[in-house]
This record gives structure tokens, sequence and C-alpha cells, in this order.
């Protein structure tokens, strides 16, 4: 499961790119009840969500390098630069260069030979997220890609994830942990991309009441994708796209 304690090659940010941070702020803390705090003009109003007093995302203004507004899901690594070279050396592309952010950490954004954007964190001043696993914070993430078979060994030379293929519903899963975890510690899935739609990470996001949540997100302007339904041995789980166009999951995890 996903924890706090920042080991190497495990999520440690996520944030959502958004055309209007003031709106896409109102929309995620109608949404999961956050409450945000926003770094200022000499940040670009970037704000950090939090769920009692303990930060789960971030909100940034999109940028034309970025694309389209989509979430960002970002792995902790102790090195920018090293993984630079890996994520080159694998086939994968640059998208921005290891830069430090004032600071509070320093970053960079990749995409896979898919075409699936991520990025790295190498903490400073912020360590990373507060809370995950618990209501409102993130749940899991998953890869979304043509060939989740693949796209294995690009990740596993990048980071060195351990990937194994588990039973899940009735089929097969591709379940990722890090390097330095046991079987405890598996972090993200790889699942088969729809046809017609871009390759990406996407965040699941744990929340007490997966129907009420699709519910509420529908009032608040959300696009539901798939509607709640439940997967044996996970929970209760929908895909949904925010007013923007990013997408995002909610999840019940059974218990």
């Amino acid at each position: 499961m996903l924890t706090t304690d920042f080991t190497p090659g495990t999520p440690s940010w996520l944030d959502v790119a958004a055309p209007d941070v003031e709106a896409a702020d109102a929309f995620y803390t109608g949404l999961f009840g956050w409450r945000s705090l926003s770094l200022g003009p000499e940040h670009r109003d970037y704000r950090f969500c939090q769920v009692d007093g303990r930060t789960v995302a971030g909100i940034s203004r999109n940028t034309p390098d970025r694309g389209a507004p989509a979430w960002l899901t970002y792995f902790h690594t102790p090195d920018a630069d090293t993984v630079a070279k890996a994520v080159e050396q694998a086939g994968g592309r640059v998208l921005a260069a290891p830069f430090d952010i004032q600071g509070q950490g320093r970053m960079a954004v990749f995409a896979d030979p898919a075409g699936a954007s991520f990025a790295v964190w190498q903490p400073g001043a912020t360590r990373g997220l507060g809370l995950v696993t618990k209501p409102g914070s993130l749940g899991w993430v998953e890869l979304h890609v043509p060939d989740p078979g693949g796209i294995r060994g690009f990740y596993e030379s990048v980071f060195g994830w351990r990937i194994e293929d588990l039973p899940m519903g009735g089929v097969t899963y591709p379940v990722i942990s890090p390097a330095q975890g046991d079987e405890s510690s598996a972090m993200a899935g790889i699942a088969t991309l729809e046809a017609g739609d871009a390759p990406r990470w996407l965040p699941y996001f744990e929340v007490p009441d997966c129907d009420a949540t699709v519910e509420r997100a529908q009032g608040l302007g959300a696009t539901v994708r798939t509607a709640p339904a439940t997967t044996e041995g996970a929970g209760r789980i929908a895909f949904l796209t925010d007013p923007f166009g990013a997408r995002f999951a909610v999840i019940t995890s059974s218990a």
C-alpha cells in the first residue's frame, strides 16, 4: 500500500494543472472537503490542498508545456538528474529537465515510451504528501498504456520496480512495488488503455462512499466516464473527468 515513508520510486506528490486555479480549487475542495493554501504570486498561485492539516495534492495553473489539463504523478527520488539520464537511456523523453523550486525541492517531468507523462520529486523543504490511503487522499495510481507487458522494462530500468501479475476480479493485473519494498508495499498497477484514449498515469482518491462522491462530482460539473462498480479484491470504483478535462478515479476500498 502507499505510505508517506518516501521510499525511492514510490508516489510522493501529485498535482492537477488547470486553466483556472480558483475554479479547480472550488471543484476539488467541494468534492473532497479539502482546504487549500495558496503559495502566493511568487509561486504562480500554486495551491497545497490539505486534509486535517496534511497535504494530499497540489493545484497549479496549466501552461502550454503541460498540454491539456491533467493530473501529474511524482515519484520520489534522491537524485532527479540520475533519473533523467536513466529515462533517456531506457527510451523515454525528458519533457522538463531537472530544475529547482526555490528551496522546496528539485523536479523533472518525463514521458515514457508509450507517451504517458510522469514526474520525479527530489525533496528539499517540501518532502511530499502528508497523507495517503485515507478519505480524501491518494489511494492508488494506475498506468494506462496500449501494451502493459511492453512498458515494464522501461520502468524496471528507471526505478528498479518489481512488477508481478496478480489475480484481481477474474483477470490478471500487473501490480507494482518499489525496489526496496516487500509484498505489502504494492503502490500501483498497469491497465490496458481503452481505444481512442491517450496514455496516462491515473490517480485514485480514497473516498468513504464512491456512489455519493460521484453524485456530488456531477453536481460540481464533473463527467462520469465509468459509473461506480465493484471490483473483487479492490473495492467500489468510478472514473471521472473534472470540469477542465483532467481524469481521475475514486475508490472506496474493500475492508
